[in-house]
């Protein structure tokens, strides 16, 4: 099936399953790395944030919704990876996030780590839509239009 990619964001999405898959490609920094060479594991879960803020601005939205009255945010509630195969300094991966479940209020994605085609991790993460108001959050249902985002997304 035919992609299209972003030259902004070097994502790739793909156009069956309604754009079920987002993918982006992203280099393993030095900074990143252990003593080792090696990702560190807690790297992963911003790696997994990063997709995500990419998957939302190649809806034209962005992960933090502001309107006159509220802010709507996403606080974790639950978040896993499992590692596969190291991924080292300079190593290119290739990110793809999965819209695996849509709730009335909360949402979760899958990301795959590849290496040249080798899966090296798995990661899941759920978050729940918040309003935010100064110092509080208050779970709310997902906003309609939000919702059809993710329901577009969800993989078949």
């Amino acid at each position: 099936m035919p992609a299209t990619r972003r030259k902004d964001e070097g994502a790739t999405l793909s156009e069956d399953s309604l754009k079920a898959k987002f993918s982006i490609t992203r280099r393993v920094q030095f900074a990143e790395t252990d003593m080792a060479g090696v990702l560190h594991f807690a790297n992963y879960f911003r790696f997994m944030e990063e997709i995500e803020h990419a998957f939302w601005r190649s809806h034209g939205r962005s992960v933090v919704t502001r309107e006159a009255h509220r802010e709507i945010s996403w606080p974790r509630v639950a978040v896993a990876c499992e590692y596969f195969a190291p991924a080292l300094f300079e190593d290119e991966l290739e990110l793809t996030l999965t819209v695996a479940n849509v709730g009335e209020r909360s949402v979760t994605y899958e990301v795959e780590f590849r290496r040249a085609g080798q899966r090296t991790a798995l990661g899941r993460m759920t978050g729940v839509c918040c309003e935010a108001t100064p110092g509080k959050f208050r779970a709310i249902a997902i906003p309609d239009e939000i919702r059809q985002v993710l329901t577009q997304a969800v993989a078949s």
